[in-house]
């Protein structure tokens, strides 16, 4: 069976640090395990884990976190703590799309959106947006994305129309579901310099050869094959394709120091 996708944040030292961050940030966080290369947790039930990766790669707005606050007071609670020496991309005020949104990047270069009453079936929910040589194929990679995986459906496509603030056609907002679990996506046609890179990927718990390969085989083409179980799609977003039974290697010092895992 495919186990449900999680989302693998890249620190350069930070790891442990900015997981301690967010426990106190939020008030449904749940530590798994904790390392000096990796921590995994749940936030609003949804796994995330911290890689202690080196100063290679670094986290941009090209992927986002939705936030969905039930109150404007629980909203303004979280926004204000994470602004502690972060950045505001747009400040929390009313816009069209709701009354109370704000976006920004926490200390740690995670970004945050945080909207009330975002409609999802989860409290936290991964925004990926297409921009610079990817603007306008946000259509494109919901249909792949949701072919490729399994009990997937695409929940929401809103389009901009003529005289909106972005090129007409392309997707405004989007909410599609990959493994039973939302994502959010859209397109950007602003002057942005930044993209999809390895500082935030995606990964997907597997137990079998088969899954092993047809989810790398989907991948590969037209994308780019790492090292590890990594992975890029033909867009640029990042994969990790692992088999369940390395955790159980790697718990092993035996197996793990002389590298059979």
């Amino acid at each position: 069976m495919t186990h449900a996708i999680s989302t693998c944040l890249w620190f350069d030292g930070k790891a442990m640090d900015a997981a301690h961050f967010y426990k106190n940030v939020f008030d449904d966080f749940e530590m798994i395990s904790e390392n000096p290369l990796a921590v995994n947790y749940r936030l609003f039930g949804r796994r995330f884990m911290h890689l202690n990766g080196g100063p290679g790669y670094v986290i941009n707005p090209s992927i986002s976190f939705f936030i969905s606050a039930e109150t404007e007071a629980e909203l303004n609670i979280i926004w204000e703590k994470l602004i502690v020496e972060g950045k505001i991309l747009m400040p929390l005020d009313a816009y069209p799309w709701s009354k109370r949104y704000g976006w920004c990047a926490d200390k740690y270069g995670v970004n945050w959106q945080l909207m009330l009453d975002h409609e999802s079936s989860c409290k936290v929910v991964p925004n990926l947006m297409f921009c610079g040589d990817n603007n306008g194929s946000a259509k494109e990679a919901i249909e792949f994305y949701t072919q490729t995986f399994k009990h997937s459906e695409i929940i929401q496509m809103s389009k901009y129309e003529k005289g909106e603030a972005d090129t007409e056609g392309h997707i405004k907002y989007a909410q599609f579901e990959l493994n039973n679990l939302p994502f959010c996506s859209m397109d950007s046609s602003g002057p942005h310099t930044f993209t999809f890179n390895e500082a935030v990927s995606f990964i997907i718990m597997v137990d079998t050869q088969d899954e092993i390969d047809y989810y790398w085989n989907c991948f590969a083409v037209n994308g780019a094959p790492g090292r590890c179980g990594w992975i890029k799609d033909k867009f640029g977003v990042s994969w990790q394709i692992i088999p369940t039974v390395l955790g159980k290697f790697m718990s092993n010092p035996e197996i793990a120091q002389i590298g059979r895992a």
